[in-house]
């Protein structure tokens, strides 16, 4: 075979310069493949954390979102499956009264709250007729009301115990026994303890601002003597906080969650080592909310608070894996929260422009069909369980298959780094828990009767942010759950712990103990 030519060799060079380039020219485009994909993914995360710290909290975005809770006839017409029939069952109606206006104007003070009279007269020397000086009689009263604020009152209550001796002998001496205090020897009465204690845990005060508060009236109090105050008195109100999870391991249904919190000296650990508040609430029988303080966030923990659960107990929570090993461990029927699930597609919708923002776009159809579950919920409100279930079963069980199916078309196409394809990644992954609402109508929908029972300690969280040492985290724990247990029960909780303060000292038996709890207590014989 004869020898190549030149040209033969300079375009056979040419060629392999070609292919070198064009193999260069892939290989850079996959890269920028590559990082523009890298690129979007943290243009969307920075786009959420923005929104995160500085827009509006609200999930409710957009007009066609805009009446997604509450105008159930116009959502049901427009979401992506078509609108239920309403049910027709005589066992499946309910009573609705007439629609009232709410008045409009200042409403009216609170007729319970105590008033002092101030009467204006005319003087004598006004109340003559002009026309033929007859004296004028009284005929009404024209009446209006203005609200008064009495300011703080210090006052030092002084106790005087009586010595009694014998005249006749030195043997007969005699004292008059000190009052019970629930801190033995302590400063503050079972009113101001009250009063830190809901200014702290309730109003979001923290100790340093109650100190000073209360210095410019008088009462000359260190932030040390307050926390200690504290601290003891969250001690002393254990036994009714065993009473309270008693009450909450039986109940049928119980809803749980977490939140961070910092403890400065715990003993091991550095002080920006995050710890953990756990929540607690029965969804059936008496209202208890009740926090305890967790080291961690593993299970372990977890076991230690579900300890004497009964087996085949309801337990709503959200995706944390931990609630998985719990059920399986204590044989829990375990539900998920569909508001978790929504809040992720109301995530992945905001992270878009406001231009690609559409009631077609995927993320929105989610959130639109959520939305009608929702919507079927309200209406089902006020209905018994049963009709509840029935409700779900003809209405709401083809909006969740609707669900289910588009879940799974779009599961596959879509970046699982993405929000959108996060999202995705998390209904699939917690599908068997979130269609499970379905088989009972005493079920939860979603886990958001214990977030606002949480809310008010992240809130407070934002003023005081750190225990400093772990009894003062548990202290903390155990006044939260009074308060917002009083609260569930209905109870004005100044009102309640006042009372609980001065009668827990004389508590000797279980009975007196249980007499205290919330949905028991009888504050009508609290005077003070």
């Amino acid at each position: 075979m004869p020898a190549p030519t030149a040209p033969d060799d300079q375009i056979a060079q040419l060629r392999a310069a070609l292919e070198r380039l064009q193999a260069e020219r892939d290989a850079l485009a996959g890269e920028l493949r590559v990082v523009r994909t890298e690129r979007d993914l943290l243009q969307q995360r920075l786009a959420a954390f923005v929104r995160k710290l500085f827009a509006a909290k609200s999930e409710v975005r957009g007009a066609h979102q805009q009446d997604l809770f509450l105008n159930e006839a116009e959502l049901l017409g427009q979401g992506s499956t078509p609108a239920p029939e309403s049910p027709t069952s005589e066992d499946d109606t309910v009573a609705v009264g007439a629609h009232r206006r709410t008045p409009r104007g200042r409403k009216p003070l609170d007729p319970a709250l105590p008033r002092e009279l101030l009467r204006h007269e005319l003087p004598a020397s006004e109340r003559i007729c002009p026309h033929d000086g007859a004296t004028l009689t009284e005929i009404g009263v024209e009446v209006s009301e203005q609200l008064d604020i009495v300011p703080q009152q210090v006052r030092v209550i002084r106790h005087e115990r009586v010595k009694y001796a014998c005249p006749c002998c030195d043997q007969g001496l005699r004292l008059a026994p000190a009052p019970a205090r629930l801190i033995p020897k302590g400063l503050l009465s079972a009113s101001a303890l009250a009063w830190v204690v809901v200014a702290k845990y309730l109003d979001g005060l923290p100790l340093y601002r109650q100190a000073a508060l209360l210095g410019r009236f008088g009462g000359a109090l260190s932030r040390n003597t307050l926390a200690a105050s504290v601290v003891r008195v969250g001690e002393a109100v254990q036994p009714l906080i065993n009473l309270l999870r008693d009450a909450l391991l039986e109940a049928p249904l119980i809803l749980g969650d977490e939140t961070t919190v910092q403890v400065l000296k715990e003993p091991g650990r550095a002080a920006q080592t995050k710890s953990y508040v756990w929540v607690q609430v029965s969804g059936s029988g008496p209202p208890v909310r009740l926090f305890a303080y967790g080291a961690s966030r593993g299970g372990a923990t977890a076991r230690e608070l579900y300890a004497g659960v009964a087996q085949g107990t309801v337990l709503m929570s959200d995706g944390y894996e931990v609630y998985d090993g719990l059920s399986t461990h204590y044989g829990l029927v375990h539900l998920g929260c569909w508001a978790h699930a929504r809040r992720r597609f109301v995530e992945a919708e905001q992270a878009l422009p406001k231009a690609a923002r559409s009631p077609e776009q995927l993320a929105s159809r989610f959130i639109a069909a959520i939305g009608e579950l929702y919507a079927l919920e309200a209406r089902a409100q006020a209905l018994a369980p049963e009709q509840r279930q029935r409700l779900r079963a003809v209405h709401s069980r083809p909006i969740v298959e609707h669900i289910g199916t588009l879940a799974q078309q779009h599961l596959h196409s879509v970046r699982p780094e993405s929000l959108l394809g996060q999202a995705l990644h998390y209904l699939s992954g917690q599908w068997p828990k979130l269609v499970r609402f379905l088989e009972d109508g005493r079920y939860p929908i979603d886990n958001n009767v214990c977030e606002n029972a949480i809310r008010p300690f992240v809130i407070g969280r934002r003023n005081w942010l750190f225990a400093d040492t772990v009894g003062g985290a548990k202290a903390s724990a155990n006044l939260y759950s009074l308060i917002e247990t009083a609260k569930a029960n209905g109870l004005e909780p100044y009102q309640y712990l006042r009372t609980v303060f001065s009668r827990l000292p004389h508590a000797r038996t279980a009975e007196d103990y249980e007499a205290l709890l919330p949905w028991r207590i009888n504050l009508a014989t609290d005077k003070r």
